[in-house]
């Protein structure tokens, strides 16, 4: 995840790799325990022979001797059941952690599915203070790195090996990719069996410079690109990079490339907009590119709070479905659900946009209106809710904490419409609505508005 403002001091590397032992406990956890009994599919056992060949000018990806192109999703909390039903054949991860048991039992399972995992090894963020230059730290970094590659490589769920994460953003030091091509080196040395690369943020040109020369061992490197992800064929061309690429993360238009109120709060496109630029950009900008693209991974398999709770997860907090989600199935299977997700159209306040950059007097009585349309003729429940504008300036995906939701007095219709008193205190707000069919799946909006100083 890319971003453009400066963020506050980082999480610390301990907390950062709980995070990532709960992420993956929470995997294990998701399908029921009776799933622990199915039989895996035949397979030798071992690793998966992972090749990546050229053929007639193009690189493929190869998997025990067939082709593999990558339909894959970047998973956080997201359920591994769900993706396989799909169509999707892969997902990936951001760090293993330090619970091997919990890291086994997530392939397992991913292997029953028959899903692959392209596993991703943390390493440390100069942002976040990693400094490239210390070299104990550098090489006690490389010590963990192999000693997880080590534990599963062997496992035939690994499909590949990621060497950190946007390890350009906000870096300085040239010296992170000597670590990088060390690394590579190392991996390739301790498990012929996998690919290895690195995900950027974007087409960094200079960063793909400092790979050619400093990490050639590399087999290929992550782009992750969101609403700029028109120009990155051209880009990538203009590069000089000539080996393959996976795109690694690419979703929804991104909070910093977004149009903003006048005050500066992002305007999120609702879910409905989200789904529909899924389908472009997938085909025109990824799967079109079949001679250097290696597949790709869409961002976010599960949900996150990012500036809102909405903007990039395709589910929602109580698991249900987008229509974003209906996309990918329509992209990976070439079939949309028997019974898909509603559909909605942008919010309006008081017969505004968002793009109005609507402001509102303290106390005053507000009304704002939906639409939506379930496709199947299913029944829609509407849920309203009202929060604090998030005051987050982290940028790379970083956590964040979900406003507080505010008292407004809200009375909703069964038609999408809901009046409410709007808050007392001058700020930023946004409004939420989330429109669920009963059958486990929904569709969102919101609209962000300002409440002015009281007149005097």
């Amino acid at each position: 995840m890319i971003g453009r403002a400066r963020e506050p001091p980082a999480p610390t590397e301990d907390a950062t790799m709980q995070a990532a032992a709960v992420l993956f406990a929470a995997l294990c956890l998701l399908a029921p325990a009776a799933a622990a009994a199915d039989p895996a599919p035949d397979a030798a056992p071992g690793p998966s022979e992972v090749r990546i060949v050229r053929e007639d000018g193009a690189y493929r990806l190869q998997v025990d001797g067939a082709p593999f192109r990558v339909r894959g999703a970047g998973l956080s909390g997201g359920d591994l059941e769900a993706l396989a039903a799909r169509g999707g054949n892969a997902l990936r991860t951001w760090s293993s952690g330090p619970d091997r048991a919990a890291v086994a039992a997530m392939l397992d399972r991913a292997h029953r599915l028959g899903l692959r995992v392209a596993m991703g090894l943390e390493a440390g963020k100069q942002r976040h203070g990693f400094d490239y230059g210390d070299a104990a730290a550098v090489a006690a970094q490389r010590e963990r790195i192999l000693a997880e590659v080590a534990a599963y490589k062997d496992h035939p769920a690994v499909l590949l090996w990621l060497i950190g994460n946007e390890l350009n953003l906000e870096a300085t030091d040239p010296a992170v990719w000597d670590a990088v091509g060390d690394l590579a080196e190392a991996i390739r040395a301790v498990d012929p069996h996998h690919p290895v690369g690195t995900p950027l943020a974007g087409v960094d040109r200079e960063a793909i410079a400092l790979l050619r020369s400093r990490a050639p061992a590399l087999d290929f490197i992550g782009v992750q690109v969101y609403g700029g992800i028109g120009d990155m064929q051209a880009q990538l061309r203009d590069s000089g990079w000539r080996k393959p690429y996976l795109v690694t993360e690419w979703g929804p238009t991104g909070h910093w490339e977004s149009p903003e109120t006048a005050w500066g709060a992002p305007i999120e496109d609702d879910a409905t907009r989200k789904a529909e630029l899924l389908l472009e950009r997938h085909r025109r900008d990824i799967d079109s590119d079949r001679r250097q693209g290696l597949g790709d991974f869409v961002f976010l398999w599960g949900q996150k709070q990012e500036r809102t709770p909405t903007w990039y997860g395709l589910f929602l907090a109580g698991g249900e479905s987008t229509p974003g989600v209906d996309a990918m199935q329509r992209l990976w299977t070439g079939r949309w659900p028997d019974n898909r997700a509603p559909s909605i159209a942008p919010l309006r306040l008081d017969g505004r946009r968002a793009r109005d950059s609507v402001t509102l007097a303290p106390g005053a009585a507000a009304r704002a209106r939906g639409r939506a349309e379930d496709p199947d003729g299913d029944p829609l429940a509407w849920r309203w809710t009202l929060r604090e504008e998030s005051a987050a300036t982290s940028v790379g995906g970083d956590p964040e904490t979900l406003p507080p939701e505010v008292e407004a007095s809200l009375s909703a219709d069964a038609d999408g419409g809901v009046r409410f008193v709007v808050p007392a205190r001058p700020g930023a707000y946004r409004l939420f609505v989330e429109v669920r069919d009963g059958q486990g799946h929904a569709a969102y909006a919101n609209f962000p508005f300002r409440v002015a100083e009281p007149a005097r």
